[in-house]
């Protein structure tokens, strides 16, 4: 089969040249890969881990994570293969794969978080984590949380359907050929979600590089969200679930149904919003995760 080389990747010099909040970058080595990390306040803050969902990267926090800085030290990288961060071995590209290396880089940074943020599939890795005793958080905080498989057949057709447009050498490239801007906005929109001209510049930036594209395939075509479903029952970490109440991608009633599967859980739903809702409006994200961090004595009042 063939395969993306290095200049098919994201690269720091052209599409990270006025990337958000570049100045709070740095690459770190950990689990075997060279990861992009971008770091935010006081180091003496209680630290919060954020984590981008799938076809993402560190920009999907552009609005949110100075504001999360106020009373956190937030710490966000890019997931393998996303962004600037390196890609896993095929072979580990499953929940409990990417999981393990986020592991390993929570444990090379030496910053365990109290609170783990996530949006869609980064909540699912988040979970995991949790479930896999690899973080202990106070706090679980997941933005539109893919932590339930697509209702019906889909559960089956889609991950089965990307699995064999990421086995395909040529898909990736092709999806970047005829990622211009447009399309981006649709992809977006079809989200249920609006974002400023810059917000979605960037999704067409990352769309554009076959290597990410493969990194987001990857990432749908190997994991096992049935599983994680079924173990939510043992997810003891208080859990917060944000949703969008416009969200097309994961439908909001599915947050009230992974609500009830777990030990100690509450929804806030969020109108008007999508599923990019902490891109759409971070402040009213914000309130909420830091009203559910005073609540539990994280924050003070």
């Amino acid at each position: 089969m063939l395969s993306l080389t290095e200049t098919d990747r994201p690269d720091w010099a052209v599409e990270g040249r006025d990337w958000p909040h570049r100045e709070a970058s740095r690459f770190v080595e950990a689990a075997g890969l060279h990861w992009h990390v971008q770091e935010f306040g006081r180091p003496e803050a209680p630290v919060l881990l954020l984590l981008h969902g799938t076809g993402a990267a560190t920009h999907s926090w552009r609005g949110l994570a100075p504001l999360l800085a106020q009373s956190f030290f937030v710490v966000a990288p890019d997931l393998p293969g996303h962004g600037f961060t390196d890609p896993l071995p095929d072979a580990d590209l499953s929940l409990p794969g990417m999981a393990q290396a986020v592991a390993g880089l929570v444990a090379a940074l030496g910053r365990p978080p109290v609170v783990a943020a996530g949006h869609s599939a980064g909540a699912a890795v988040l979970a995991r984590m949790c479930l896999d005793g690899s973080i202990a958080p106070r706090l679980l905080a997941a933005f539109n949380g893919a932590l339930a498989p697509l209702p019906g057949a889909a559960s089956l057709l889609f991950p089965g359907m990307a699995r064999l447009l990421f086995l395909n050498p040529f898909t990736p490239k092709i999806f970047a050929w005829t990622a211009d801007r447009s399309a981006a906005k649709r992809l977006i929109e079809g989200t249920g979600s609006r974002l400023d001209p810059q917000g979605v510049d960037l999704y067409r930036r990352l769309f554009a590089r076959a290597g990410h594209v493969r990194g987001a395939l990857g990432m749908m075509a190997n994991w096992d969200l049935a599983g994680l479903h079924r173990a939510l029952p043992e997810l003891t970490t208080r859990t917060l679930l944000i949703v969008g109440g416009d969200d097309r991608a994961i439908l909001p009633d599915t947050a009230f149904t992974v609500r009830d599967r777990l030990p100690d859980a509450r929804v806030a739903l969020i109108r008007g919003l999508g599923h990019l809702a902490h891109e759409e409006a971070p402040e009213r994200v914000a309130e909420v995760l830091f009203e559910e961090a005073r609540t539990l004595g994280i924050l003070g009042a």
